[in-house]
């Protein structure tokens, strides 16, 4: 038996209401501009308290909000109901090879955090827990999910590896992507991608179109009962699912008491992952200061000529204070490859040990990978920041090695592109049981 089923009543988009995901951005005020200029978007009802209607209230204030929102877009015709459907999902380019999935329920009893804790669907980082205290919220107010957890089919069912040792390989985002290399794991996800390709080709007309802010063409289809349904749900199934985006979605659904959350499962051919950058504010030393800090505590500085730039490798981070560019080595720890890959060395070494700063300071602005480094130079040149920190991006290998060990990445550390759309596809949730359970 799968553990991916089709969305029991589902609203589907059409047109006009996809968005970013609500944690997609570097800036508020950004958020605040996107509903200003596209009242429509989901986005207005994902995040209610960053309307312009509605800054200064608190999240939970503006849930009302919320719930008044997305009732006119299903009266107003944004969102049509369909029942027992799974949503074929492609994302296309100039220049890109396109990347599939394909939006369904999962169950959420699968989901494990660890190698004693059994689960075919595997969450893999630290999260904020503030984050997921909304989504809860938003779900139990709206009776419904409104943004997918993306979820990365491994093909793999061998329980993941031994350890962690494979998480400092140097694999291109894409490639040998299938967790302890056995050609029976890659041939699975090689499968629903293959499956989905074909389905997607045949389908005819897509029920909805969006372009998102990088020029991408988002098209989905929608696929009632039957043997292509069933076959691509059981492939969808057929190897432990690693979660690439959406860990407080995933951990809500959980606290949530939902038994299946909404998700778009796709392949390791189908994303890459980007660079995760830091933003810091209103530093507790100046830039002297923390490179003696650094040095002090086993770090090389080095500066470098140019302008900064994420490092193509792993092993050296940029850093960027008052017009100056270092190069630095942090210093590794006694811990396995999870504990001394770039971004935990940042935590700790850095943000923790020389700043003084928990992961979760709202000094700390995580800025994925949407944004180039000369934007980050740019907050601080023009004095909205004091620092930019530039990591290279984790290698698609490392991750799915690092998660087939059952192993945590560290916190926000994979900005994994495309990213699927918010507010194409809404599971409703229902409300004759306590907990919302089981979608209508």
């Amino acid at each position: 038996m799968t553990v991916v089923h089709p969305i029991t009543r589902a609203w589907v988009t059409t047109g006009g209401t996809g968005a970013q995901n609500y944690d997609e951005f570097a800036d508020d005020a950004e958020i605040t501009a996107i509903i200003r200029d596209n009242p429509s978007s989901a986005l207005a009802i994902e995040m209610p308290h960053r309307a312009p209607e509605s800054l200064g209230r608190s999240f939970t204030d503006a849930l009302p909000d919320a719930v008044a929102r997305l009732a006119r877009a299903r009266a107003d015709g944004s969102y049509t109901p369909a029942e027992q459907v799974v949503v074929l999902y492609r994302i296309t380019a100039p220049g890109e090879e396109p990347g599939y999935g394909m939006f369904a329920m999962v169950d959420t009893d699968q989901i494990s955090t660890s190698a004693d804790e059994p689960g075919l669907v595997i969450r893999n980082e630290d999260v904020f827990i503030a984050k997921v205290r909304e989504r809860v919220a938003l779900a139990e107010a709206t009776g419904h999910l409104l943004s997918p957890v993306l979820l990365l089919q491994t093909g793999n069912r061998s329980g993941g590896l031994a350890g962690a040792d494979g998480a400092g390989g140097s694999g291109a985002p894409g490639e040998g992507a299938g967790g302890s290399g056995a050609e029976p794991g890659r041939n699975a996800g090689e499968a629903l991608h293959r499956a989905l390709a074909e389905a997607t080709d045949v389908a005819g007309a897509p029920a909805a179109t969006d372009t998102d802010q990088a020029g991408r063409t988002h098209a989905i289809w929608l696929l009632g009962p039957g043997a292509r349904q069933s076959e691509l749900l059981a492939l969808a199934g057929a190897g432990e699912l690693v979660v690439a985006d959406g860990n407080h979605r995933s951990l809500a659904a959980q606290t949530g008491g939902l038994p299946r959350f909404l998700a778009v499962v796709t392949t390791p051919a189908s994303v890459a992952i980007q660079p995760y950058n830091r933003l810091v504010s209103e530093l507790t030393s100046t830039p002297e200061e923390l490179v003696d800090r650094l040095r002090a505590a086993g770090a090389r500085v080095e500066p470098v000529p140019g302008p900064a730039a994420v490092p193509a490798a792993g092993g050296t981070i940029q850093l960027y204070a008052a017009g100056t560019t270092y190069a630095v080595t942090l210093p590794a720890g006694s811990g396995g490859a999870v504990e001394n890959l770039d971004h935990a060395l940042v935590e700790r070494v850095l943000l923790r040990d020389a700043l003084g700063f928990d992961p979760g300071d709202k000094r700390i602005t995580y800025v994925g990978g949407d944004y180039p480094a000369s934007w980050l130079v740019g907050e601080v040149d023009e004095g909205r920041a004091e620092l930019a920190i530039l990591i290279a991006p984790v290698t698609v290998q490392d991750f799915v090695a690092v998660n087939l060990a059952r192993q945590k990445m560290p916190r926000k550390s994979t900005w994994f592109t495309p990213k699927a759309r918010a507010g194409l596809v809404l599971a409703e949730l229902d409300p004759g049981t306590p907990e919302r359970g089981l979608p209508l």
